[in-house]
């Protein structure tokens, strides 16, 4: 046997080896060893969290889909509202997972302990100052957004269940930020595995009034998600305080450390500036698409919920670079996190240009998987055909804000979400599809220009290397 030859013999079981590791979750030090195998190990299951994610908006969309363009277009609707919960959710999580990260790299597990406290003391009163105003005032909201009577007859039920228990939303993204800034990727991937199990299983059950269940119809999905998600916390609770090889909360721990708490805001204020700036823009297109009626707003509706079910898996691949960044600049190797933000972006470059060929290729019969509506599926396979067209420039532009964002630097990528989403993607997209006339498929091609201008600077930004001075 020749020596290329015994070296892929041995390299395959070794590859299926750190994927079961990666599954059952990982004892290895990221700041050492083989930079692939660690990509390898955070990845696999930080991409599969991800994937389970994306399979609430998804299996929601495929239910209600059954239900008409009304029902489809009070998902999205509530869905860009729900966005700027989301905001801070995704502000709060990227600061406590590089906060948990950096003191994981130092060697101080308690200090990441005390970090992750805050943080979820943090969301805890956010939870309550969002949902409570939300529960009462959901209707009002959707009729600013433009939402037609027939909408609001039958969607504010949903509405004020997604956004009066949004803080649902916000506790599992800090709960496995802290897992994820930890290194154990692997818990974070199951808890959201029983979260998905139970939503999967209430949704058809509560919108159709299967079984023993009330035929609720749209607002049934809403209460399904809210379920599946409110478990999922109960369940993220209880393995912190059971705790793991890298990461546990003590009972002593429980407690505000405003010095901590302080220095988790100042960093968080910006990471929440830079998620509302760019889901606040969401906000903006749907505003925009909704002036062309319920099969437009329900088409994007449909697309967007299956770019987000393929994008939501490379935030995974991102997510890896961020923890890497933060644990290796806490190990003080700069160089070595530097070298994973790169081979981190080409594997995801890889991963979002065949999915993006895929959907150019079968974009109308991927959306008649959730509706055969004959004004919505074109309008809806013409989003997802045009927004794949951007996949290779997403793909580079999530690791490199993200790679910031685990150093600690939230500040770079709320400058260019600023400049790429509020004077770049909302002018545009509002002068190709009034403007000039384009309607619905203007904002389209507005995403992906936009998108690629992100994906262009944070590159040049990233190279210049300041992130590397970075202290949190």
């Amino acid at each position: 046997m020749s020596q290329e030859q015994t070296a892929l013999a041995t390299s395959i079981p070794t590859l299926w080896s750190s994927i079961r590791e990666s599954l059952r979750g990982s004892h290895q030090d990221f700041t050492t060893g083989s930079l692939n195998r660690a990509i390898l190990l955070l990845a696999i299951p930080m991409v599969l969290e991800m994937v389970l994610e994306s399979l609430f908006a998804v299996v929601d969309v495929f239910w209600v889909g059954r239900l008409g363009a009304d029902a489809i277009a009070t998902v999205g609707l509530t869905e860009s509202l729900l966005s700027l919960v989301m905001a801070i959710g995704f502000g709060l999580s990227l600061s406590t997972t590089a906060m948990v990260a950096r003191r994981i790299g130092e060697k101080d597990p308690a200090g990441a302990a005390v970090a992750g406290v805050q943080a979820i003391a943090i969301g805890l009163a956010i939870s309550a100052l969002v949902g409570i105003p939300c529960l009462f005032y959901a209707p009002h909201l959707l009729r600013l957004m433009g939402a037609s009577r027939q909408i609001l007859a039958v969607g504010s039920g949903y509405a004020r269940i997604a956004l009066g228990g949004s803080g649902a939303i916000m506790l599992l993204f800090l709960n496995n930020a802290i897992f994820r800034g930890a290194g154990d990727a692997a818990i974070a991937m199951r808890l959201l595995w029983v979260s998905n199990i139970i939503n999967l299983v209430l949704d058809p059950c509560l919108i159709f009034g299967w079984g023993p269940f009330p035929k609720l119809g749209v607002t049934g999905a809403a209460l399904a998600t809210f379920t599946g998600r409110s478990i999922g916390v109960l369940y993220q609770f209880y393995r912190l305080l059971r705790g793991s090889e890298r990461i546990r909360i003590l009972r002593s721990q429980i407690r505000l450390n405003l010095g901590v708490l302080w220095r988790l805001l100042r960093v968080s204020f910006t990471g929440i500036l830079q998620f509302a700036i760019a889901h606040t823009s969401w906000i903006g297109l749907v505003r925009i698409v909704s002036i062309f009626g319920s099969a437009a707003l329900a088409g994007y509706t449909i697309a967007i919920r299956i770019v987000i079910f393929i994008i939501l898996p490379s935030w995974g691949l991102s997510n890896a670079a961020a923890t890497l960044v933060g644990q290796n600049l806490g190990a003080r190797q700069p160089e070595r996190a530097e070298t994973s933000v790169w081979r981190t972006g080409l594997y995801n470059m890889i991963f979002l240009g065949l999915i993006g060929v895929f959907f150019i290729v079968f974009a109308e019969p991927v959306i008649r998987l959730f509706t055969s509506d004959p004004a919505v599926v074109p309008l809806a396979a013409s989003c997802l055909r045009i927004i794949s067209y951007g996949n290779i420039g997403y793909a580079y532009g999530m690791v490199m804000l993200q790679a910031f964002n685990g150093a600690g630097d939230t500040v770079t990528p709320t400058i260019v979400n600023f400049f790429g989403f509020w004077l770049v993607e909302i002018p545009l997209a509002y002068f190709l599809a009034i403007t000039v006339g384009m309607r619905s498929r203007g904002v389209f091609w507005s995403i992906v220009i936009a998108e690629a201008f992100i994906a262009a600077v944070s590159v040049v930004l990233f190279k210049r290397g300041r992130w590397k001075l970075q202290q949190i």
